[in-house]
């Protein structure tokens, strides 16, 4: 029975501490920036607003995080992130405030925080308030009833109810201790599910996500095929074509032992040479499909022994503190391979740089050469397939290429690194 107790106390002030926050965050963050939100929009003809607007907005933005982060942990309501993600690069603060205001989940923001405010209140007094007062109608309306006219709840004043009066507020006020308790959480998950109505994605933003997966997915599949095609022709054209050579050489050679053994040796020495050229080539092609070096060394190590075999000198900056998933892993290797492939043969460069870093959850990739510009990934040219191998992973690419150059692409992978390394590393190669 104590234990019991001691569980019903535990749960209970845990509920009672949880709703006074949650009333706590409503009026003493949720109301002041909302009144903030509202004069920083208005102040934007001013050119105050300009640069207050986003301050606000991100810290709206925050406390919306941190309320996610509540109703998943004290009610196992889940609210996804709904947010445009934020381009590469420094953007000044017209098109910082243009990209925030543009987008509809700053709004919903918006108006979660003046609408929490009652909200929070009613459900948190409902969520922590009904077993504290049932339990002020045990212990405390006895003893003020004997010294004053108080009374508790229905039975006030006092000399109206009598002794009745005072039985009546022992009865209903451990009514509603014995309710309060289990029926706090209940209210806390609806203030989770009211919050989940606005901090969550729209339904059209919902759609129009489904809509970009399975776009993504048909063309990952597409590029896939593709890939086999390739590895298959490869394979048959290459590898395979030499070792039925190589199979035909040994045979011959086998057959003139006897009568030509000057020519059996000449076949003999040609097999060799074809396997050592069949042996190259399926390196190449399993170098081709996941270089051994990236295994080994990572992205880093790979991107740098890749730069070494250019023709032209490439400023680096890499800085991963750890190692991303091996498919994300191999998918960035590719795209940086391509695009410095690119810069080889069509840029007409001197010079090329790379650089590399992973901030805010996202593998951040950009390169750049001072050749003649004008690239178009709409052009049909490799970049189309980079855009298709980023797109599975939900990456993005964007390209600067004005006539004259110079081209900068910025490539972004949402990922998460592990086995964390000591410092960033950089160079030119």
């Amino acid at each position: 029975m104590s234990e019991l107790l001691r569980t019903y106390g535990r749960r209970a002030l845990t509920c009672l501490f949880r709703a006074i926050l949650q009333i706590v965050m409503a009026f003493a963050v949720n109301l002041p920036l909302f009144i903030l939100a509202v004069l920083s929009v208005a102040f934007i003809p001013l050119g105050v607003g300009v640069v207050l607007t986003p301050v606000v907005f991100q810290a709206i933005r925050t406390v919306a995080d941190q309320q996610r982060a509540w109703a998943a942990e004290w009610s196992a309501v889940t609210i996804p992130v709904p947010y445009r993600p934020e381009p590469a690069g420094a953007a000044g603060p017209l098109r910082r405030l243009g990209r925030l205001l543009a987008d509809p989940a700053s709004w919903r923001d918006l108006l979660w925080t003046i609408l929490n405010v009652p909200v929070a209140l009613v459900l948190g007094v409902l969520a922590g308030g009904l077993a504290v007062y049932g339990l002020e109608g045990v212990l405390l309306a006895p003893w003020l009833a004997l010294i004053s006219d108080y009374g508790w709840g229905p039975f006030w004043p006092v000399e109206d109810w009598g002794a009745a009066g005072i039985a009546g507020s022992v009865v209903l006020g451990a009514a509603l201790v014995v309710v309060g308790g289990p029926v706090g959480p209940f209210f806390l998950k609806a203030h989770a599910l009211f919050g989940q109505s606005l901090l969550a994605p729209t339904r059209a933003a919902l759609a129009a996500r489904v809509e970009q997966l399975a776009e993504s997915r048909s063309e990952t599949v597409d590029a896939s095929a593709a890939e086999l095609r390739r590895i298959e022709r490869d394979l048959h054209d290459g590898a395979q074509a030499r070792l039925v050579a190589l199979s035909m050489n040994i045979g011959l050679a086998e057959e003139m032992m006897k009568h030509d053994p000057e020519m059996a040796a000449k076949l003999l020495a040609e097999a060799r040479e074809s396997s050592g050229t069949a042996l190259t080539e399926l390196r190449d092609l399993v170098r081709g499909i996941h270089p051994p070096v990236l295994a080994e060394r990572g992205l880093d190590g790979a991107v740098r022994a890749l730069a070494l075999t250019l023709p032209l000198p490439v400023d680096m900056h890499i800085d991963l503190p750890g190692r991303p998933e091996a498919p994300v892993e191999s998918a960035a290797y590719f795209a940086v391979a391509e695009m410095l492939a690119n810069v080889v043969k069509h840029s007409g460069a001197r010079r090329a740089w790379l650089q590399i870093e992973h901030s805010g959850g996202r593998l951040i990739m950009i390169i750049g050469d001072d050749g003649t510009g004008g690239a178009d990934p709409a052009a049909g040219s490799g970049m189309r397939g980079i855009e298709r191998r980023l797109a599975a992973f939900d990456g993005t690419m964007a390209v600067t290429s004005p006539p004259g150059g110079p081209t900068v692409v910025t490539m972004e992978l949402p990922c998460a690194l592990s086995s964390p390394r000591t410092s960033p590393s950089s160079g030119t190669a």
